[in-house]
């Protein structure tokens, strides 16, 4: 009984109770007669509310007992419901299972956290990877079961994007585990966690190399330069002997410098905060980094334009921020025209800090800037040479602002110049108290 059922049930009440009605209206006992009609109803309507009860309290699994009129339409329809809800169950707890057979045969460590980071669900490799034990370990914060400073910092920073970290093995020093946790639902992360120990070693391995090739380098490098520099002035009257010798020091001072930038690389690549931050007031540092674009200008007589929130102090190390800060402002001073602009502004807002330096240069086309932090990178490799750089500016800059909690953002467009924007989070920031009158 798919369709309304009201219409036949009424129509067969009142032909009842018609037929009754005229029978005692015959039979001068018109009360009795209409009784009668109505007392087999009430009957018959508890004996079908009783069966109706009855199948729901203990046998809703089977199939409803017979019935006819409307109750039997009641029945089969809830029937049908419930069949379609059985359906749907199995195929969500199948749906589950696999699901979870999947993450359980995962090869890196999948943690569920529910509320205040508190472990819910996780699979083998967890176990293996991060020590995790069932069932001491459910409902309890992962920060009490991964104890490490940086990744209690790390999930203090309640940010609703995903975000990763590198971290030693919680049971093993000499491993190392990259930590990726993923916002979901409504409270609800997903920590995922692999074991980088072979790329940690070989990222370890070619720091080192790097670092000690560069320190080696470094002193036969001045030597030469200190060489060549002697023989230029010597020998300056023999022009061709002495610009052979002003080239060779133009190239062991080229030379010099990227051995410098590989070295800042190279301290900067630990990954490792700032030891001993101070609060490094701004202004003053701006100051001098402008006066020392300017003077790389030289005759090429851009225009500087400074604005800067006076008392707004960036907590950090300020020999690494300088080199960052000066590596933008000399890129602006390198690759925009004579007479061109450049601005440096220093501000704060609801979302922390901002250093933005802008030119009006030649600018960078869309394609190369994901690229331009990249060690060795050069949109305009003859350009590039051309200006004196080492393509090292930029992978500092980045470095150092991932040391500061920083993060860097880049607009440009060809023929219209570039913005660098580096961006500081609240917490690295202060206000210096205003002087006493």
């Amino acid at each position: 009984m798919r369709g309304n059922p009201w219409p036949r049930v009424l129509l067969t009440r009142l032909g009842l109770f018609l037929v009754a009605g005229l029978a005692g209206w015959w039979l001068d006992a018109l009360a009795e007669a209409l009784l009668v009609p109505t007392l087999a109803l009430l009957g018959w309507e508890f004996y079908h509310l009783v069966r109706f009860e009855l199948w729901l309290r203990e046998g809703r699994e089977l199939s409803p007992p017979p019935a006819r009129g409307l109750w039997g339409h009641l029945m089969d329809a809830l029937d049908r419901r419930q069949q379609r809800q059985r359906h749907r169950r199995r195929a969500l707890q199948r749906l589950m299972t696999r699901y979870r057979d999947a993450a359980r045969a995962m090869p890196d460590a999948v943690v569920v956290l529910g509320d205040d980071y508190r472990v819910d669900w996780w699979n083998a490799a967890a176990g293996r990877l991060l020590g995790l034990q069932w069932p001491a370990d459910t409902r309890q914060r992962i920060a009490n079961i991964v104890r490490n400073p940086e990744f209690a910092a790390f999930l203090a920073n309640d940010s609703p994007v995903a975000r990763e970290i590198s971290l030693p093995s919680p049971l093993h020093s000499d491993a190392w585990l990259e930590i990726r946790l993923v916002p979901y639902g409504e409270d609800l992360s997903l920590l995922l966690a692999r074991d980088v120990t072979h790329l940690h070693r070989l990222e370890t391995m070619r720091r080192d190399f790097v670092g000690n090739v560069s320190h080696e380098l470094r002193t036969p490098l001045t030597v030469i330069y200190g060489i060549a520099e002697t023989l230029a002035d010597e020998l300056g009257d023999d022009a061709d002997v002495g610009d052979t010798m002003r080239l060779l020091q133009e190239q062991s001072e080229r030379m010099r410098r990227l051995v410098d930038d590989l070295l800042m690389l190279s301290r900067l690549e630990t990954g490792a905060t700032p030891s001993n931050p101070e609060w490094v007031d701004m202004c003053p540092l701006l100051e001098e980094l402008v006066e020392d674009g300017r003077a790389l200008s030289g005759s090429r007589n851009h225009r500087f334009e400074l604005e800067c929130e006076r008392g707004l102090l960036l907590e950090g190390c300020e020999s690494e921020l300088r080199s960052a800060f000066s590596n933008l402002i000399f890129n602006a001073v390198k690759y925009t025209p004579e007479n061109g602009f450049i601005g440096v502004r220093w501000y704060a807002n609801n979302t922390g800090a901002h250093l933005a330096v802008t030119d009006n240069g030649i600018g960078i086309p869309a394609a190369h800037i994901p690229r331009l932090t990249e060690r060795f990178y050069r949109v305009d490799s003859a350009r590039s040479k051309a200006s004196g750089g080492t393509g090292l500016g930029l992978a500092i800059v980045k470095h150092v602002l991932n040391r500061h909690a920083g993060q860097l953002t880049i607009r440009s467009q060809p023929g219209q110049g570039s913005t660098f924007i580096c961006t500081f989070p609240p917490q690295a920031i202060q206000r210096a108290p205003a002087p006493s009158r």
